[in-house]
């Protein structure tokens, strides 16, 4: 043998052209090999690995104020453990191992259209797949904004884009071209003929040439009432003084939104109110404050030149906020002389501070300060920013501070406490997608998630604690009473602050109400990321907070924080 090897040698030594040669086909035929196994063989079903256990203070540790309260083990993957069973359904792999088993090997185009149509049935409830429809370059089916991505298209994208803009519909074509729109104006046809995938997810079918996947989406409260660019504010009475609460007034025979709240954005107005055959622009008053809304059936009179929307009546108007902005409310400014005390924006992470600030700055017309300095804030027009959080030129000063030594720096505090189910998972996102960003799906399955709930789960309900123990004066807002009655509660924050409450001030706030750190409303996780025992130990945090603040006779925590 050792003969053989040498003699071997001997031969490619003398003729290297040959070993290289051989050495060429030798890796030509291993790469065939190779491909040709990429294409027949069974596909990899990765199976699902449970994430690592959220770690525990030792047995008897006990927690700032707290008691005995201890982050539960066992942070288990709510998915499936199959990602192609979960992407294709049960009928990818039979019990045979056999692709396709229950329905057979189907092909060609029609085989694309089902396996786009399983995944379209597995999609989360962001959106509803609704069918395949012929779409014309001449006449869109879908005619709102529309954008192209012919490497990195997806569903999700697509959707997504459509949701943060505020349509009802979103369409996919030629596998990489997205539209939106408010309705579709084009006819329905077979599902074998949007077989084109996407260019940016493998498996799933996003049109077809000249032919449109469309899905209608199912939004988020606050994105779910729009018309394209404009936000449905709903059903009002006609106000006692029309001319004096909607200066201006259109006859329009042929009624539709569009032509309403174009005309009122061509006069720069905020608002548009539909009545019948009547177009009135203006501004949100003390007169025409937005604030008791009338049941919608009343306004159910169909627009003319519409179909599907509802134009209002004489009596009771559909009311529009357009892209205009209003500017009663965006003159900002620092302090014209220094202040002498300091008033604290406290709040855990991910509770909903930045967007107070942008409502304080924009009701009182002064800068907000912060203890620390971001830049992405500052570029988006937080001035105060930049300021030392001492200097006295701002009107509060955003902390998420919680030591005595810290809080007790502050003459007065503004605290805004935040479910902290919701409040965890905001600064989840934050801290792995940025201020309007999202946390990959691999941090909310690896061991970054329970990691952060172990972490951060204790410090929301010592942070409240400790202000409530050692803050010298302390407003206590609740973000979700924020929300829903932004008019009432901002005007409790503004009084603590010292500055006179102007009510137009406040209701040109509210609509200008969501600033520019507002998460897309579509985005969501398939599954509930908190375990029951995490559930189970934030549960006893919430009741530790909750006894605290109706042990200092103030309202306790919101009735949706608990039960889970």
């Amino acid at each position: 043998m050792a003969k053989l090897w040498l003699r071997f040698q001997r031969y490619f030594r003398r003729k290297p052209v040959r070993f290289f040669t051989f050495l060429v086909l030798y890796l030509t035929a291993g790469s065939l090999v190779f491909l040709h196994s990429g294409f027949v063989g069974q596909p990899a079903v990765s199976q699902g690995q449970a994430s690592p256990a959220v770690g525990v203070p030792a047995e008897g540790a006990e927690l700032p104020f707290l008691g005995d309260l201890h982050l539960g083990r066992g942070f288990r993957d709510a998915g499936d453990t199959s990602s192609i069973a979960r992407r294709y359904g049960p009928w990818f792999k039979g019990k045979d191992g056999s692709e396709r088993a229950k329905l057979g090997d189907y092909g060609g185009a029609w085989s694309r259209a089902l396996k786009g149509r399983i995944v379209r049935e597995k999609e989360e409830e962001r959106a509803k797949y609704i069918g395949c429809y012929l779409d014309d370059t001449q006449s869109r089916a879908l005619r709102g904004v529309s954008f192209f991505d012919y490497k990195k298209m997806t569903i999700f994208r697509c959707q997504d884009n459509c949701a943060e803009r505020g349509y009802l519909y979103a369409g996919l074509e030629f596998g990489a071209e997205c539209y939106c729109g408010h309705k579709i104006q084009a006819t329905n046809v077979s599902e074998a003929e949007c077989d084109m995938g996407c260019k940016g997810e493998r498996g799933s079918v996003c049109g077809g040439a000249n032919r449109l996947s469309v899905y209608r989406l199912q939004l988020a409260q606050e994105s779910a009432r729009r018309y394209g660019s404009a936000v449905f504010r709903g059903c009002f009475r006609r106000p006692d003084n029309l001319s004096l609460a909607l200066p201006v007034t259109a006859a329009m025979p042929n009624m539709s939104v569009d032509k309403c709240v174009d005309l009122c954005t061509e006069k720069e107005y905020p608002l548009a109110a539909l009545a019948g055959t009547a177009c009135h622009c203006g501004f949100p008053t003390t007169r025409f404050p937005l604030h008791e809304r009338e049941d919608e059936q009343l306004c159910a009179q169909k627009c003319s030149a519409e179909e599907f929307e509802s134009c209002g009546t004489p009596r009771y108007f559909i009311v529009y906020q357009t892209q205009v902005q209003d500017n009663r409310c965006m003159d900002r400014r620092f302090l014209p002389a220094k202040s002498k005390q300091l008033i604290a924006l406290a709040s855990f992470p991910g509770a909903g501070n930045t967007w107070a600030r942008h409502l304080i700055e924009l009701a009182t017309g002064f800068y907000t300060g912060s203890y620390y300095f971001d830049g992405s804030l500052y570029n988006k027009g937080f001035k105060g920013e930049r300021d030392h959080w001492r200097s006295g030129r701002t009107i509060c000063i955003k902390t998420h501070e919680s030591g005595q030594k810290e809080i007790e720096a502050f003459d007065a505090a503004i605290l805004l406490i935040r479910n902290p189910y919701k409040a965890l998972m905001a600064e989840f996102n934050r801290k792995y997608g940025g201020h309007v960003g999202f946390a990959a799906h691999a941090h909310w399955k690896g061991k970054e998630w329970p990691e952060f709930v172990r972490n951060y789960a204790p410090w929301w309900a010592t942070h409240t604690l400790d202000w409530l123990r050692f803050g010298k004066k302390v407003l206590v807002v609740h973000f979700e009473d924020l929300k829903q009655d932004l008019f009432v509660q901002l005007g409790r924050m503004v009084s603590l602050l010292g500055v006179a409450v102007r009510e137009d001030r406040l209701l040109c706030v509210e609509s200008q109400k969501d600033g520019n750190f507002k998460r897309s409303g579509l985005r969501k996780l398939e599954y509930d990321p908190y375990t029951a025992d995490m559930q189970k130990v934030i549960s006893a945090y919430i009741k530790v907070v909750d006894a605290a603040l109706k042990g200092r006779n103030l309202t306790g925590v919101p009735d949706d924080y608990y039960p889970r």
